[in-house]
């Protein structure tokens, strides 16, 4: 008996504890009695079976006690015969339970999504596993799953399911025809009932060995099975293999067999409710006029686990204006500690959350984030306290690696929406322990997640980037602190912050949800030394490094998360590992020379530790390519020393800026027939003419090898060059597919042409362009471009313009290329950042340039001269400004880190003189000019006509 207090009251029989009282002497059992042990808990529904018990409580809880001689309690592969108190099912936890229902020694349980599970005695098919072994722990009906069953019942050997639009599903033993199948044959697997199926049927109920259905639109009961005792109410004691109606005055025009009402009842009446005892059926009828039939697709709230919903909103709502009751905040706290609360919150309305799957969670997402601000704008710190403390101490602890289903991974996405999750300060309660929860999860849980973030919206799973972005830079920002043990807590918070941003960030780079930008954490390149980071990383050395109050150990190594650096920050990387590359090519051509000082009379050639090219600036070209022919990719990781003829004097990274200057230059220019230009975006590209001649094809593609080789020891030596390559270049180098949009970039006025081929409909497709496969298929050379293939064309066309036509020439680039520069830290680089990275910016922030500008030798930015130098240089063209760039420092790009890298300072000079540049240290030697006419006159003379090194002459 369930009491309206919701408490369990038992009496009878005792001998395998179906009581669930313990040990109850003979003189009390046929008393009624609380059963004490779930007096502390609000029990919403009992089902009973021949000698056991199952419940449902409010907050989603199963217990069970009794006879477990066939496995009907679920508690898995034990001795026990039975058990006299409740027990609970931990491998139900999480499910979102909707009922339980009992069968004689078997028992169901049916979820808020029409999940059916089962367990106990099976020998006739019962569970619907499509076998016949006894189960000793709850197993999921799968070909149920996809039925949105509704309501289940149990006879006892047989089940029967209802589903949302009326449908009957019975399995089991069928020795009566119980099953309504017109057989008398068992069903291992559920079978829906034919005869039943133009009829919308809105309640069943099974008997021992008989089964009733009910059609609200007719009234008509239909019964079949067992008949012996007129349990069928058909005035025969035959047994039945089909559904049959019952005749009587309940319907309405028909002539009653059997007596279904008092003699004085003269009113029409209809059917209220039906019920199946052991060998007996009863149905309560009312007159037809006020009579509502109950719809068990229909859920009694009352009898329904706690949930969120647009009712909790409206309950909120309405305690606006006054402390939440203690009932409110009761509830509350009750259903975030449950994970099968949650789990069961917020469903999508019309059943659609009905089969859940990895392509359908069957959560109102919009609902969740309505529900969350209201609760935001109207908690008060009791609340807040209150919540918290359940999600920490009663719904963590209750998470599950393997959940038992995938309606138990809904707390995934509801939780994160929680305004206890916008506060950092949380990190080690409520936000950390979510992000160790969800790593934990089995590789099936995860995947099932991962689709749904997919099917989200964007900004859900922006929310939860931002959640763990904001955690990491909180933790960073904290005071340093002498707590051994905080100071672990937060290492720990930042490491499983990090871990959760890295799955974040594989699923994103699989899907595409959100820019990768999105991931980027700029502050990490203040608060920690990349460098040294990354040394620690690559070196593995075991030391600690005190950061912002964390100590750093070996295993935490932000390098490890790249995907968190912006562009600035991974060029560090990209230099940082260049620059290990080239000191262990260094050190190993050290003791290789120092090796064979030793065993031979030749003296140690220390230019052999480096990569030394010699050239003349009129024949740089040749002399590269005969000086580069023959290196190995070891060599070319070497430090790079770079002397042009006749000029050997001046500072090497000024050099080794000029010969790169000179030589991409010459090489990357249409004249020199690599490269062609296009007219509309000036991007590069490689030049598709026909390779045929053996001798031809090696020249070309030892040419691109050196090209490949040239700009990837740019980039390796840490040298600003010019790269005017679009994107698709990047991306075919890092093995990335290129598209149509690449096509736009390089060639805006082909991909215009293609797009008004495939937007053209009219019938003379063929006459008005005039387009065949010759080019890119040559077999194909009659077949003309139609609507039918159009669009294969205009593929394959960009395949062959970004592909196939320039095949043999990117994969010598590529190799020469890679032969620097290939290693882990370029894989880690999207192609937009590695073109970020080579072409560094052409935006230039010159009043930051201004600002970040120094004086000595007595200048300061008060003196007359400085004043007037800069209101000349704001006055001039962006092109003379990027001269201006070029004079000082050598090139007119901006670093990655931006104009705050690039620090002039200006030293004062006579007048007589014309500006002079000392490009090794930035130094801008500035005449003492008195009238403005003079500087503006000679500071334009210097960078316009300045080629080359040729005022070092007269320093």
């Amino acid at each position: 008996m369930l009491t309206q207090n919701h408490k369990v009251l038992t009496w009878g029989k005792n001998t395998e504890g179906q009581l669930g009282r313990g040990d109850v002497e003979e003189s009390s059992r046929g008393t009624p009695t609380i059963v004490k042990s779930l007096s502390a808990f609000c029990v919403l529904q009992v089902a009973c079976g021949d000698n056991h018990t199952v419940i449902l409580t409010q907050d989603g809880h199963v217990a069970t006690w009794g006879s477990n001689s066939f496995g009907q309690l679920g508690l898995g592969a034990t001795k026990t015969l039975f058990i006299n108190e409740p027990r609970f099912l931990d491998c139900l936890k999480g499910l979102p339970i909707d009922q339980v229902a009992s069968g004689s020694n078997h028992s169901l349980i049916l979820s808020k999504s029409g999940a059916v599970y089962g367990w106990g005695r099976n020998s006739f098919g019962q569970l619907g596993l499509n076998n016949k072994t006894d189960c000793f722990w709850p197993n999921q009906c799968r070909p149920l799953r996809s039925q949105k069953i509704k309501y289940i019942c149990c006879g006892k050997n047989h089940t029967a399911c209802l589903t949302i639009d009326g449908r009957v599903f019975t399995f089991g033993t069928g020795t009566y025809g119980q099953l309504g199948h017109g057989s008398y044959n068992n069903e291992y697997l559920p079978k829906q009932v034919i005869e039943l199926s133009k009829c919308e049927v809105t309640q069943i109920a099974c008997g021992r060995c008989h089964t009733l259905a009910f059609v609200a639109k007719s009234g008509r009961i239909y019964t079949f099975g067992l008949g012996v005792s007129g349990q069928l109410g058909l005035s025969t004691t035959e047994n039945k293999n089909t559904p049959v109606f019952i005749a009587g005055p309940i319907v309405s025009g028909s002539t009653p067999t059997v007596s279904m009402l008092p003699d004085k009842q003269s009113s029409e009446m209809k059917v209220k409710r039906i019920y199946a005892g052991g060998d007996h059926s009863f149905a309560i009828v009312q007159e037809k006029a006020v009579c509502q039939p109950d719809d068990y697709r229909i859920k009694d709230p009352t009898k329904q686990i706690l949930s969120l919903s647009q009712r909790s909103i409206e309950k909120l709502q309405s305690y606006q204006k006054e402390q939440s009751p203690s009932e409110m905040t009761h509830e509350l706290s009750t259903i975030f500690s449950s994970v099968s609360c949650l789990n069961g919150s917020f469903l999508l309305l019309n059943e659609e959350h009905n089969n859940t799957t990895s392509l359908n969670h069957g959560v109102n997402m919009n609902a969740v984030k309505t529900f969350f601000h209201t609760l935001e704008n109207l908690s008060t710190a009791d609340i807040i306290q209150k919540l918290s403390m359940s999600i920490e101490k009663r719904l963590y602890p209750s998470l599950a690696p393997s959940p038992p289903d995938v309606e138990a991974l809904r707390v995934y996405l509801i939780l994160p929406e929680c305004h206890l999750f916008n506060q950092p300060a949380l990190y080690n309660s409520i936000i950390c322990p979510f992000a160790k929860s969800l790593l934990s999860l089995s590789k099936a849980a995860l995947d099932k997640i991962k689709s749904w973030w997919c099917l989200n919206k964007a900004s859900h799973f922006e929310r939860l980037i931002l959640i763990y972005k904001n955690c990491i830079k909180y933790l960073l920002t904290l005071p340093c602190t002498s707590n051994s043990s905080e100071a672990c807590e937060r290492q720990t918070a930042i490491s499983l912050s990090m871990e959760m941003l890295k799955f974040l960030n594989e699923i994103n780079d699989e899907n595409q949800i959100i820019p990768y930008q999105m991931f980027y954490i700029p502050e990490l390149k203040e608060v920690i030394n990349i460098k040294e980071d990354y040394i620690n990383l690559t070196l593995r050395t075991i030391h600690l490094n005190l950061l912002c109050g964390v100590a750093i150990q070996p295993g935490l190594c932000f390098s490890k998360y790249p995907f968190l650096f912006d562009v600035a920050a991974k060029s560090v990387l990209l230099q940082t590992d260049a620059a290990l590359q080239m000191q262990k090519a260094f050190e190993t051509a050290c003791k290789s020379d120092a090796i064979n000082y030793l065993t031979s009379i030749e003296l140690m050639d220390p230019t052999k530790a480096y990569l030394v090219l010699k050239v003349n600036r009129s024949t740089i070209i040749e002399d590269t390519i005969r000086q580069l022919k023959n290196k190995s990719s070891e060599d070319l990781k070497k430090p790079l020393q770079v002397f042009i003829l006749g000029e050997e004097h001046l500072y090497e990274p000024v050099i080794q800026k000029e010969f790169f200057r000179l030589i991409l230059c010459k090489m990357l220019h249409p004249d020199f027939g690599m490269f062609e230009v296009n007219e509309k975006s000036h991007l590069l590209w490689f030049n598709r003419s026909t390779l045929k001649d053996p001798d031809e094809i090696k020249k070309k593609t030892d040419k691109f090898h050196l090209i490949g080789v040239l700009c990837g020891l740019g980039i390796y030596s840490s040298t600003i060059i010019t790269l005017p390559f679009p994107l698709a270049l990047y991306k075919k180098l890092l093995k990335i597919p290129v598209t149509r949009d690449d096509l736009k970039e390089l060639d805006p006025l082909m991909e215009k042409r293609f797009q008004s081929l495939l937007d053209y409909f009219d019938d003379d497709v063929e006459d008005k362009f005039d387009l065949d496969f010759q080019d890119i298929i040559p077999e194909r050379d009659s077949e003309m471009v139609n609507h039918t293939n159009k669009q294969e064309y205009v593929d394959l066309y960009v395949d062959y313009l970004l592909n196939t036509s320039v095949e043999v020439q990117f994969q010598a680039f590529r190799e020469g290329f890679m032969s620097v520069l290939g290693g882990s830290v370029l894989d880690l680089c999207h192609p937009e950042e590695l073109q970020a990275m080579v072409h560094s910016s052409e935006e230039c922030d010159f009043d930051e340039l201004q600002m970040k500008t120094t004086y000595s030798l007595g200048y300061n930015q008060d003196h007359p001269t400085i004043k007037m130098f800069w209101e000349v240089f704001h006055e001039m063209s962006l092109e003379n400004k990027k001269k201006f760039l070029v004079f000082v420092t050598g090139s007119d790009r901006v670093p990655i880190f931006g104009m705050k890298n690039i620090q002039i300072q200006f030293v004062e000079k006579g007048e007589e003189f014309l500006p002079v540049a000392l490009l090794c240290h930035n130094i801008l030697q500035l005449p003492t000019y008195i009238k403005k006419e003079t500087l503006k006159d000679k500071l334009l003379m210097a960078i316009q006509q300045t080629e080359g090194f040729g005022l070092y002459d007269n320093l």
